[in-house]
């Protein structure tokens, strides 16, 4: 665990882009997708058609997994 952001490439709307998440983030959103029986990349483009124009796709990320967790924590 480096703490570091590791580059991936997602596609969303027929478009590649690279997202930074940290590993546990990128471990976490894996699961997410997992558990909903969706890609990743279908996960990804959820979250980027529902984000605020103004925050950044990775920050949408981190605050989707973030609320997942909580909404888990609390059942």
């Amino acid at each position: 665990m480096s703490g570091r952001p590791e580059k991936h490439s997602l596609t969303l709307k027929g478009h590649r882009t690279s997202v930074s998440l940290e590993e546990e983030f990128w471990r976490e959103f894996r699961n997410i997708a997992s558990v909903r029986q969706m890609p990743i990349n279908a996960l990804a483009a959820e979250i980027d058609a529902a984000r605020d124009p103004d925050v950044g796709l990775a920050s949408s990320i981190r605050v989707f997994i973030l609320n997942e967790l909580l909404k888990s924590a609390s059942t």
